[in-house]
């Protein structure tokens, strides 16, 4: 029986460890720092250790005797937690830090996609304010503004003006709004199409690709509103199938893949490619090198085969020896927010129906929750993650609107269309 580690206390990670603590090669589970939701799960224990103590996280696998470690957010990536692990002789689910460099930094991804002849939108990338604006008065088009460095998902911004395009620039590399991490930033051809994501366990050489999921960015109903961190996901998309699927891995993950491995930094994790399907055919937007938030919460739930053997093929080269297998079905993953999200912080305000919610059939994944005079709250922007399942995108999401229903706190805020326009059926 092994001892896992995931780090991380969001709801990807709440997913993630949920999958490993039905695994029966599992006999101990840790999540630093871990959730209420993380907590409650059978053989798991939270511990209080921040996903940003490199040292401290290296520390406890060795305290613990830890066979395997799972690195579910961006920045212990970047930071080289992937690196320091393996000095120190534990396997880890997740790139090195030379291959997380490939959402760490855009401007390095986009250079790296062009070098590469993987598909892509046109960019260029600036570090003064008078060359950017310059070169924005000089276009024809109204650009996408992106900062270059890890914004928790709230670095990229789609004008539909010129003036708002100024102001992005303005507010990146003038006002730093987003501090060191829009010290660069990117002017970058906006794509039309349809937005998809595309995740696969890799090995260094080989992949399995997930079922793609469909993410919602935008704040409100039929994509209005500000960008957040994601407002809900569904599975299959209706905007890919098996042949599409086919291609984005021949043009786009194998030669990932290869070109890393060329380079004697094999990728070995997971890796996200968000894509637009466009006229051309598809085109990366991003790459993202760990399970996307809230895409995870709905894919995770369709896994039929053990995570834990699939994620420690990815850790040690060896997932030719491994089947993935996903049921046939449809998932759903609604997210409720808190008040003043993704603007500004709200005071913590306790949370009911969560088991209501269970009772409906729902799998309910915490993200911003904290327990408080030994009562739930809602204590940070994204608060839960309700997931549903059925034989149709539909279903699953009728299922999941239920369970939504269930769940209340003060000033609560959720999508009504996630899964049902792209489903044919309108809130």
């Amino acid at each position: 029986m092994s001892c896992v580690l995931v780090v991380g206390g969001g709801g990807r990670e709440h997913a993630l460890a949920w999958a490993l603590s039905r695994s029966p090669h599992v006999g101990r589970l840790l999540v630093a720092p871990g959730n209420p939701g993380t907590a409650a799960l059978d053989r798991t224990e939270n511990v209080a250790t921040s996903t940003g103590d490199v040292a401290g996280l290296v520390a406890l696998c060795r305290r613990e005797s830890v066979d395997l470690a799972v690195i579910g957010p961006e920045d212990p990536l970047a930071a080289g937690i992937v690196d320091a692990l393996a000095s120190a002789g534990v396997a880890a689910f997740g790139p090195s830090a030379t291959c997380a460099r490939l959402e760490a930094s855009k401007a390095y991804c986009k250079r790296f996609l062009i070098d590469n002849g993987i598909p892509t939108a046109a960019a260029e990338v600036f570090g003064d304010p008078g060359a950017a604006l310059a070169h924005l008065a000089s276009r024809p088009d109204v650009p996408v503004v992106k900062a270059s460095g890890l914004a928790a998902g709230k670095g990229v911004i789609v004008p539909e003006t010129e003036a708002e395009a100024a102001g992005a620039v303005k507010a990146m590399l003038t006002e730093r709004r987003f501090g060191s991490a829009g010290e660069q930033i990117l002017l970058e051809e906006r794509l039309w199409g349809r937005e998809v994501s595309v995740l696969a366990f890799c090995d260094g050489e080989r992949f399995a690709a997930l079922p793609p999921a469909q993410d919602h960015k935008r704040l409100r109903a039929g994509d209005e509103g500000p960008n957040t961190g994601g407002m809900g996901a569904f599975t299959p998309s209706p905007a890919t199938d098996d042949r599409l699927i086919d291609q984005i891995g021949r043009q786009v993950i194998a030669p990932t893949l290869a070109a890393l491995g060329r380079a004697g930094t094999p990728y070995r994790g997971l890796l996200y490619a968000g894509l637009m399907i466009t006229d051309d055919g598809p085109k990366v937007i991003e790459f993202n090198c760990r399970f996307g938030d809230p895409e995870t919460q709905a894919v995770i739930r369709l896994l039929r085969s053990d995570l834990f053997e699939v994620m420690a093929a990815c850790a040690t080269g060896s997932l030719g020896g491994v089947t993935v297998e996903w049921a046939p079905v449809a998932s759903v993953a609604i997210v409720m927010a808190s008040a003043g999200y993704p603007v500004a912080a709200s005071d913590p305000v306790p949370i009911s129906g969560v088991v209501e919610a269970e009772q409906q059939g729902c799998v309910v994944f915490h993200a911003g929750t904290g327990i408080i005079d030994g009562a739930l709250h809602a204590t940070g922007g994204r608060v839960l993650a309700v997931t549903a399942t059925g034989p149709d995108v539909a279903a699953a999401s009728a299922r999941a609107y239920r369970g939504v229903a269930a769940i209340g706190f003060p000033g609560a805020q959720h999508r009504a269309d996630i899964g049902r326009t792209s489903a044919g059926v309108r809130p």
